[in-house]
């Protein structure tokens, strides 16, 4: 096992904050570790927004600038090259979420083809990604996955999505910029699947190009990602994925519960860490013809997977393994791996302030149930503060 006190070093992980960022850091942990305060918090943002209090600079001076690199691609700048001096690259994320129009869809999907445009001269944005229902309606992935036939206005609709995934992979082919298709809940992915397979097909013939995302709280991943490796041989392409844990546990649990049929997530958190852990052994296993962005925030993942990297002979620059975590969390394990030379890639959520609300209390609620995970920021950010004390 690699060196258990990698991800301890703060003054590595901490380097770019400020005492002052610092310290709204471990204001903003400490808030969230308290579940009945982002209940309120989420209640009277999301009400404040709706009567279109003059909240924003508020929620842009703490959370959001916290978790997010800015408020369009420009904005974000100064964060993707101040990471990239410590060897970070950057992921722009688009985050605005829960919109339902066409043009919502062509504007998300000019935004993507933007960042790719953008990335093409930069070496710190060697990746780009989006989300599927950002490119079309959560209700038609759904008809689509259940199988059921499309009125001929549905089907024209789904050419259009298919569209959007289209010139967002050709692009990244054209740039050499690799496309990861972040994952949706249960009852849509299997038409996010079945499209991003066709998008690999079509653009990783040479090398991987275009990654699904395959969330391993799901009992049925494994089955699902040896399956497509049976088929990518078969055929001849090249497939990537990024790995997580998984992001919709308690909505994935209700509706299986609303609608009688069994929960597709994992028995317990132990069930899920084995099952993340066999995706990213039978991926390096399998590094020839597969290629991983492992996100994670879990250090003993982190480690599991440097082992397998050196009990391979890969190197640790080698292209076909990325780490990365979100912007804002776990800097130990993306700093300290940057450090000594791993691919590492932080998520870096943009977007108007107000239309990114929704990801931001998305991600202040999954930040309180995830255990121990604040903990561990609050640990870390508190063991910093006190050794730049010591050190004046």
């Amino acid at each position: 096992m690699e060196d258990l006190k990698l991800f301890d070093n703060t003054e590595i992980a901490f380097q770019l904050k400020s005492n002052k960022e610092l310290d709204r850091a471990h204001f903003l942990f400490k808030m969230i570790s308290n579940e009945p305060l982002v209940q309120i918090g989420t209640a009277l943002t999301n009400f404040a927004i709706k009567l279109h209090l003059p909240v924003e600079g508020i929620i842009r001076a703490t959370v959001f600038d916290h978790f997010c690199g800015g408020v369009n691609e420009e904005d974000c700048l100064d964060v993707i090259d101040d990471m990239h001096t410590k060897g970070v690259s950057s992921v722009l994320d688009y985050s605005v979420e829960g919109k339902e129009t066409e043009a919502h869809f062509d504007g998300a999907m000019e935004k993507t083809l933007k960042i790719i445009r953008f990335s093409d001269d930069r070496t710190a944005m060697p990746i780009a990604v989006f989300k599927p229902t950002g490119f079309g309606r959560l209700a038609l992935y759904q008809k689509i996955g259940e199988g059921k036939t499309l009125t001929e206005s549905e089907q024209e609709e789904w050419n259009r999505v298919v569209a959007r995934y289209d010139a967002v992979c050709k692009l990244g082919l054209e740039k050499d910029v690799e496309i990861l298709i972040d994952a949706e809940h249960s009852w849509t992915q299997d038409a996010v699947d079945h499209l991003v397979t066709d998008m690999m097909r079509k653009y990783n013939k040479d090398k991987t190009i275009v990654y699904n995302t395959l969330q391993m709280y799901r009992h049925d991943r494994m089955a699902f990602l040896k399956e497509q490796h049976e088929l990518g041989r078969k055929e001849g392409f090249y497939l990537g994925y990024k790995i997580v844990r998984g992001a919709y546990m308690e909505i994935e649990h209700e509706r299986a519960l609303e609608l009688g049929y069994p929960t597709p997530i994992c028995e317990s958190k132990l069930d899920t860490d084995e099952n993340f852990n066999a995706a990213a052994q039978y991926i390096l296993d399998n590094i020839s013809e597969i290629s991983v962005f492992v996100g994670t925030h879990n250090e003993l993942s982190s480690y599991m997977v440097m082992d397998l990297m050196k009990e391979k002979g890969l190197n640790i620059t080698d292209n076909r393994v990325w780490f990365g975590q979100l912007f804002g969390m776990s800097d130990n394990i993306s700093f300290n791996l940057a450090n000594i030379g791993y691919n590492v890639a932080k998520y870096v959520p943009f977007g108007p302030v107000r239309d990114v609300m929704p990801y931001l209390i998305r991600r202040a609620e999954e930040n309180t149930s995830v255990a121990g995970q604040t903990g561990r920021e609050l640990m870390l950010i508190k063991k910093e503060k006190a050794r730049r004390k010591a050190a004046k």
